[in-house]
């Protein structure tokens, strides 16, 4: 592995992909990357779904209005859920479990993007949770976070530009 300062500068989304599937052996790489990352009290209180039927891909694409219609090119969807009732803390423990899978994604030279889907639905008032239960038949006590579209890029992205950090925004309070 190269140092991890040069993989989260190299990381991007991407939302072209190849047709090339993941491997096994990628796909739980990056699924035991989450099931190793941090949660509130240890509690593991993250779900995952595993998409890589095409029909259900084109089907999540549509699950709220909006950019997420990139999904159905991907040669898998992860879909980030919850529980609630569990642990108050579970979209800050989704969320640490979907960025280390996308930083394992990138460590495996294979793209991917985050979309949201908490808060987001279509306009006939159908929230983006309902529906990707709908299609996926979810069990109804988890609450969907995210998606993640995880493929070979199709396209070329340039690393984080250093003189683009936003440094500003970062408040540093020392005894100096």
């Amino acid at each position: 592995m190269e140092d991890f300062k040069d993989l989260v500068q190299r990381r991007r989304s991407h939302r072209r992909f190849t047709d090339a599937q993941v491997s096994p052996e990628d796909l739980q790489i990056i699924l035991r990357a989450a099931l190793m990352s941090p949660t509130s009290r240890g509690q593991r209180n993250w779900h995952f779904a595993v998409v890589d039927r095409k029909d259900d891909l084109l089907k999540l694409s549509d699950a709220k209005d909006g950019a997420g219609h990139f999904i159905k090119d991907a040669a898998l969807a992860i879909v980030v859920m919850g529980d609630p009732e569990v642990n108050d803390c579970w979209v800050e423990d989704c969320s640490i479990a979907a960025i280390s899978m996308q930083y394992q994604a990138e460590d495996l030279g294979l793209g991917s993007c985050w979309i949201q889907m908490r808060g987001r639905g279509l306009s006939d008032g159908h929230t983006a949770n309902e529906v990707i239960h709908g299609i996926l038949g979810l069990p109804e006590h988890l609450e969907v976070l995210c998606v993640l579209a995880i493929g070979h890029a199709a396209d070329e992205r340039q690393p984080q530009n250093e003189d683009k950090l936003k440094w500003e925004n970062v408040i540093i309070k020392s005894d100096d």
